[in-house]
C-alpha cells in the first residue's frame, strides 16, 4: 500500500517543509511590496523591469560557485547563513523604505537578497534528499511542491492586504525578514542525513562537477531542457495584464483569479499525486509538457473568461507534474556529493528560462500581437517535446523515478549514514 503521508513520519520533514512554505511565501510578499514601491516612487516601467535584472545577475555569476560551496561545507548552514543575508536585506529596505532612501540603495540591497537566494537554491535544493530517508523523497517532493504553490498564492495576497491596510511597504520586508529567520530557528532542528561521500575539491574540476555529471547523464539533461524550453516558450503568465484589460475585458478583478490559477491547478495535481505516485514518469513528462504547450494555444485563442481560466489551470496542474518528475528525478538520479552543483545548475537553467521568457514574450506580443506571443509559444513547446523526446530517447523509457543504487562521480554506489552533527 503506498503510503501518501510517509515523509511526514520522520520528523526533519515537517520542519523542513513548514519553514520553507514560510520563508517563500515571505518572498513573494516581498517582491509585491518591492513592485509597488518602486512603481509608487518612480511611476517608471523600466524601474520595475531593473529588479529582475539586478535579482538575476547573482544567479548567473555565482550559481556554480554556489553549488561548489553546497557541496564542500554542510548544506543546512550554508541554507541558515542564506536565510541571516536575506532577513538583513530584508531590513535594510524596510530602513530605506521607511526614510525614503535612494533609490539605488533599494537596487544594491535586491542584489544582496539575490545572492542570498542563490546560495539558498543551491543548498536548499540539495538539503531535501538528506531530511527524508531515500524511499520517502518522491513523496516529499511532491508535498514540498504542493507547499511552495502554496506559499505563491498566500504570499502575495498578504502582501497586498498589508499594503492596503497600511499603504506603506516597510511592514511588508520586516515581515519577509521575520519568515526568513524563522526558516533559520527551524533548521536549527533539523538533522540531515548525511552521504559519506567526499566534498567537492577545491578546484575547476570539482566547480564543474555539476557540468560533467549532467553531460553524461541524458535523462537528467532531457529532463532540464525540456522545463526550460517550456517556461521559455510558454510564457502566457507573464501577458495576463493585457487579457484581463484588452481581451477578456475582465479587470483588476479577473485578473486576480487569472493570476491564481496556475498555483490552484498546481496544487491539485500535488495532493493527487502525493497519493498515486508515477509509474511510468518519462511519458507523463512528455505528455505533460506537451499538454502544456496545447493549453496555452487555446488560452491564447480563447475569447471566454471561464474557458481562459480553465486553462490556467489546467497549465498549472500540467506544469506542476513536470516540476514534481524533474525535481525528484534530477535529485534522486544525482549522488549526494554532486547534488548541490546540480541544483545549482537547475536553479540557473529555470532561473534565467523565467527571466528570458518573460522578456520573449513582451517582445514576441509586441510585434504580432499577445494573442499570436502565446499561440506561437504554445506551438514552439509542442515541437520541443518532439525534439527532445528524438534526441534524448532515454526519457520516453523512464519508468518510476525512484532508482537505487546510483553510482556516484566516480563509479561508485552511495552510501547513506546518519550524522550525529
Amino acid at each position: 500500500m503506498h503510503d501518501a503521508y510517509s515523509s511526514f513520519r520522520q520528523s526533519n520533514f515537517p520542519k523542513y517543509l513548514s519553514g520553507n512554505l514560510i520563508s517563500t511565501a515571505g518572498m513573494q510578499m516581498q517582491a509585491v511590496a518591492v513592485g509597488w514601491e518602486l512603481y509608487e516612487r518612480t511611476g517608471s516601467a523600466l524601474a520595475l523591469g531593473m529588479v529582475g535584472l539586478v535579482e538575476v545577475l547573482p544567479l548567473i555569476v555565482l550559481a556554480l560557485p554556489a553549488g561548489h560551496v553546497a557541496d564542500r561545507y554542510s548544506r543546512k548552514r550554508v541554507l541558515m547563513w542564506s536565510q541571516l543575508l536575506f532577513a538583513f536585506s530584508s531590513i535594510g529596505l524596510a530602513a530605506v523604505s521607511l526614510s525614503h532612501g535612494p533609490i539605488v540603495v533599494l537596487y544594491v540591497l535586491l542584489f544582496c537578497g539575490g545572492i542570498a537566494r542563490t546560495f539558498q537554491g543551491a543548498a536548499k535544493g540539495s538539503l531535501l534528499p538528506q531530511v527524508v530517508e531515500p524511499s520517502q523523497f518522491a513523496n516529499a517532493v511532491t508535498w514540498n511542491s504542493a507547499g511552495w504553490q502554496i506559499a505563491s498564492v498566500i504570499g502575495p495576497a498578504l502582501g497586498g492586504l498589508l499594503i492596503g491596510l497600511t499603504h506603506r511597504a516597510w511592514p511588508v520586508y520586516l515581515s519577509a525578514a521575520v519568515t526568513a529567520l524563522a526558516f533559520l530557528v527551524l533548521l536549527l532542528g533539523i538533522h540531515p542525513l548525511v552521504s559519506s561521500g567526499a566534498p567537492a575539491s577545491a578546484s575547476l574540476e570539482g566547480l564543474l562537477g555539476g557540468v560533467k555529471f549532467l553531460r553524461r547523464t541524458p535523462v537528467l539533461l532531457a529532463a532540464i531542457t525540456l522545463d526550460l524550453f517550456a517556461v521559455l516558450l510558454g510564457g502566457a503568465v507573464t501577458l495576463l495584464p493585457i487579457f484581463a484589460k484588452d481581451i477578456l475585458h475582465v479587470g483588476p478583478t479577473g485578473l486576480g483569479w487569472l493570476l491564481a490559477g496556475p498555483s490552484a491547478g498546481a496544487v491539485l495535481v500535488a495532493l493527487v499525486l502525493a497519493h498515486r505516485p508515477f509509474r511510468h514518469a518519462g511519458r507523463a513528462l512528455l505528455l505533460a509538457v506537451a499538454g502544456f504547450g496545447a493549453a496555452t494555444i487555446v488560452f491564447g485563442l480563447s475569447r471566454s473568461f471561464p474557458l481562459s481560466l480553465t486553462m490556467l489551470v489546467l497549465l498549472g496542474a500540467l506544469d506542476g507534474i513536470s516540476v514534481i518528475i524533474r525535481s525528484t528525478l534530477v535529485q534522486v538520479r544525482t549522488p549526494d556529493q554532486l547534488r548541490g552543483r546540480v541544483a545549482a545548475i537547475n536553479s540557473l537553467f529555470i532561473g534565467t528560462s523565467n527571466e528570458l521568457g518573460g522578456f520573449e514574450s513582451g517582445v514576441l506580443a509586441s510585434a504580432i500581437g499577445p494573442v499570436g506571443s502565446v499561440v506561437v509559444g504554445g506551438v514552439g513547446t509542442i515541437v520541443s517535446v518532439a525534439v527532445i523526446a528524438r534526441v534524448w530517447p532515454e526519457i520516453r523509457r523512464l519508468g518510476r523515478l525512484e532508482e537505487p543504487g546510483v553510482a556516484d562521480d566516480r563509479g561508485v554506489p552511495p552510501v547513506t549514514t546518519v550524522s550525529n552533527t
